[in-house]
Formats: C-alpha cells, structure tokens, sequence
C-alpha cells in the first residue's frame, strides 16, 4: 500500500512517499480503507521530535485521524463489519499503525460510525479536534445548558466544532475570528454572537452581548495572549480551559481570587479511556441528530503530506485540513 513515512525526526521533506506492507488486524482491532486522514499540528511537532506525550518508533507513518471504510475486521469485534462507514480516532489506541496511509490498522474502540449524510472529508476532520473540543467544553469546563462560553480562535478545526457542540448542548456562544471569511463560518456553525478578535477592545462587546451576564467558561486558543483578558471577563466560579498556547506571560494571579476562576489545562492524551470513549460516543449521536457539521478547509493530496504539515503551523486555519487519499 502507499504510504508517508517517515525514518528519523526532522523539517518536513523527512516525510516520504513509500511502498509499505498492508497492516493486519488481530484481536479486538479493525482495519480501515481511507479515503481521507485528518493533519493536526501535533503530527508536525512529533515529526520534529521531542513532543511532550509521544515518541514514535522508526519507521513511522503520522496520522491518528482518518475516514473510509471497514476492510477487515480481527476476532472478537462485533460492532463493526466490513463495509460500514468510519471514522477514526485514534490517539488513545494501543495500536495505531499511521492514517497517512491507504489503510489502517487500530483498536475497534478508536473507530465509529459515520452517517451517510456526513462525507469522508468530513469524517476526516473528527478525531483529535472534535474529541479535543468535547473535552475541553464538557470534562474540563464542565459547561451546562444555559451557560455562556466564549469560544477564541473559533473558525479554526477545533474552535469550530466547540461552537456547534456548545449550541448543541444548550449554551449560548460567542466566537472570535480575525477574518470576516472566518467570523461568516462562525455563525454559519451556529455561534450566537460573533467578535473579530483583530479589533481593538474587541471583548468590550461581551457585556452587551450578555446583558452584563458575562461568561461562564473560555475555550482559550492562544493563552499566552489573552490569558489575562480572559480573567477580566469570565463569570464568579468560571472555568478557562486552555487548549493552546505559544508563549509566556506575565499576570498577577489575584487575578483568579475573587472570582474563584478556574484555569484548566487540556490535551486529549491524557483523557482518561472511559471519558474518550463517552466523547466519541456524544460525537457519533451529535453526528447522526444533526448537532456536528464538520468543516473541512484545505485539501491536498497524500503525496503533499510535507507540505500539509508545514502548512499546518502557519496557516491561519479556516476549517480542518485533510490529506485526500484514495477516491470514495
């Protein structure tokens, strides 16, 4: 089968396009037909070596995130069968043998249905951002219908589908973007009120979006820059669960006292088995009542994986990128 591999870490052009031998799938595992495999920022840093929760072995072939179809199924799997259509996700799996590729080997708990109303792009686009954004909103942030969540950097993988999850959910939701491309997707995804993050004073708007109501809890994007706004404007007892952040800061931490403020890291490696499989559980029932509609931005062929990963890291995001590989 085709596949991108990569032998030792290094910039992008240590992703190569080889010949590699068509994983098996044993006990408890499914094998899937790709058609498309998600690309995540973290693939880049584990690419370049020495990312925090994951080391691969050399050979590798990236990828944690995909969608096709089931081509094969290991003894002991009964809900799944060959031919149903998946997606994957694949980061908490025992094995996972790399979605840059025509198919895949990993555990049938890391792949789940995809409603036919959904398309293989879009399938592809789950995994580690919608299970980052269930996580971040709901087992961190611990959000409740009726509350209101601020939602920076929301036109991007994750950002929007915290957005459709949130309203899905109940909650009223704000969106920053810094583009009017990007703050259209955000209200097209269901955002109640939409701020251009570009904009001086931009979250001065929040008191009259909310009738001075303020915010419950902040999916934050880019912590090192708006860390201490946030702790102005989020509610007594609010929760700012950081997902990203590219710098340091320096605040006074009275900041969190009066308000009793949470601040909650996240990242969807340490989530705990049972609280992935409740997240990709929600998602598969969001899928099929209408509460998801992925959005899938760049698109470029497998052969492109270096660029796609270089792309990654410095693109201003409108949506997921996918590696297109194989016609559906």
């Amino acid at each position: 089968m085709k596949a991108i591999q990569m032998l030792s870490f290094g910039e992008p052009e240590v992703l190569k396009m080889v010949d590699a031998e068509e994983p098996v799938p044993t006990e408890n595992e499914v094998r899937v037909k790709l058609y498309y495999a998600g690309v995540n920022p973290f693939e880049a840093y584990i690419r370049a070596g020495g990312y925090a929760f994951y080391t691969p072995q050399f050979p590798y072939i990236p990828g944690f995130d995909g969608a096709g179809v089931v081509d094969e199924v290991g003894p002991g799997v009964t809900r799944l069968k060959n031919g149903d259509r998946v997606f994957v996700a694949s980061v908490p799996a025992k094995r996972q043998t790399g979605t840059y590729a025509e198919k895949v080997v990993c555990d049938a708990t890391a792949v789940y249905k995809l409603q036919e109303s959904v398309s293989f792009e879009q399938g592809a686009a789950l995994g580690v951002p919608v299970t980052a954004a269930y996580r971040a909103l709901f087992h961190r942030g611990r959000l409740k219908p009726g509350e209101t969540v601020l939602v920076h950097g929301a036109s991007g993988g994750v950002g929007i589908l915290a957005v459709q999850l949130a309203k899905y959910a109940g909650a009223q939701v704000i969106g920053t973007a810094g583009t009017e491309e990007g703050m259209e997707l955000i209200k097209e995804s269901g955002a109640d009120a939409v701020l251009n993050h570009n904009q001086p004073d931009y979250l001065e708007a929040i008191s009259s979006i909310t009738n001075d109501a303020g915010v419950d809890v902040i999916i934050e994007m880019l912590a090192n820059v708006n860390l201490e706004k946030d702790l102005q404007y989020i509610n007594k007892y609010g929760r700012v669960v950081i997902i990203g952040n590219r710098g340091s800061l320096d605040f006074n931490p009275r900041m969190t006292m009066a308000k009793e403020a949470d601040i909650l890291g996240m990242a969807v490696w340490n989530a705990p088995e049972e609280e992935y499989k409740q997240s990709l559980a929600a998602v598969e029932a969001a899928l099929k009542n209408g509460g998801l509609k992925p959005l899938v931005g760049t698109i470029l062929p497998l052969e492109e994986a270096a660029k796609a990963q270089a792309e990654i890291l410095t693109s201003k995001a409108k949506g997921k990128m996918v590696l297109k590989i194989a016609e559906d």
